[in-house]
């Protein structure tokens, strides 16, 4: 099941951002947080941000899409360091920009202190795997190795970033979230699910957090690789996440998974 929220509309009457402009935003001290609400609660709250935050355009489009390839080890070690609690951990990824028709190898790193910082590298050409000419990027930047690195789960969403007028904090709301494991070929959809993150400098004062808890939406945990994994592979450790699904099924007032 796939499903267009009618956002375009409200989009429409907020001021845009480009790509560039954005990129000239820049977080020093960023700190991230998580939300997640359904879909009716967040076309309800859209309008409240129109006033003081501008959304992104890329090629004339407000909603991005987002396709990415999550690697691990063959023995889970980055699920298996969220899933354990280890504070200081890192994702590796493949992600296509699909309106800009860019492609990066990224590599995500959260420090013992919460801290978020990603690197990543363009890549000359559009591909799902990673290949020797990735070694130097890989060697710099983590401790894992090319070739013990296998493709695990497959991720499409769309995206809408919001920034507002200030530049000291980004927002992004991913919506129409679908994961593919590369192993045991299951898939899960989550149609009604939004995910809202906030992005911020330090301990700036926060209009968006304010709006959110306004509307009864509260900080919560959600990694796409994480969820994804535990979603389409039921042999994974997963008892740190069951909270989190039970908190998902409570978002979508139904019974997605058990």
């Amino acid at each position: 099941m796939f499903i267009n929220l009618p956002i375009e509309p409200q989009l429409s009457r907020f001021t845009p951002i480009t790509l560039d402009e954005m990129e000239k935003v820049r977080l020093m001290n960023r700190i991230d947080t998580k939300f997640i609400t359904n879909s009716t609660n967040w076309l309800h709250l859209l309008p409240c941000f129109g006033k003081d935050y501008l959304v992104q355009e890329v090629m004339g489009r407000r909603i991005a899409s987002y396709h990415t390839i999550y690697y691990d080890t063959p023995h889970n070690a980055m699920y298996l360091a969220h899933h354990n609690g280890k504070k200081s951990r890192e994702k590796i990824r493949i992600r296509e920009y699909a309106d800009t028709r860019q492609t990066f190898l990224e590599i995500k790193d959260k420090s013992n202190k919460g801290r978020t910082d990603k690197k990543r590298v363009l890549l000359p050409e559009t591909r799902q795997v990673i290949c020797p000419a990735d070694n130097d990027f890989l060697s710099r930047h983590t401790l894992f190795e090319t070739d013990e690195l296998r493709p695990c789960l497959e991720n499409y969403f769309e995206r809408v970033t919001l920034v507002n007028r200030d530049k000291t904090e980004r927002l992004t709301i991913d919506t129409n979230i679908r994961f593919r494991n590369l192993h045991t070929g299951r898939e899960q959809s989550l149609p009604d699910l939004v995910i809202i993150e906030l992005k911020q400098d330090g301990n700036c004062p926060s209009l968006a957090r304010q709006l959110l808890a306004d509307h009864h939406i509260h900080p919560g945990g959600f990694s796409k690789f994480c969820i994804g994994s535990v979603l389409t592979d039921p042999a994974l450790k997963q008892n740190r996440f069951k909270p989190i699904l039970i908190q998902i099924n409570k978002t979508l007032n139904y019974e997605l998974f058990s």
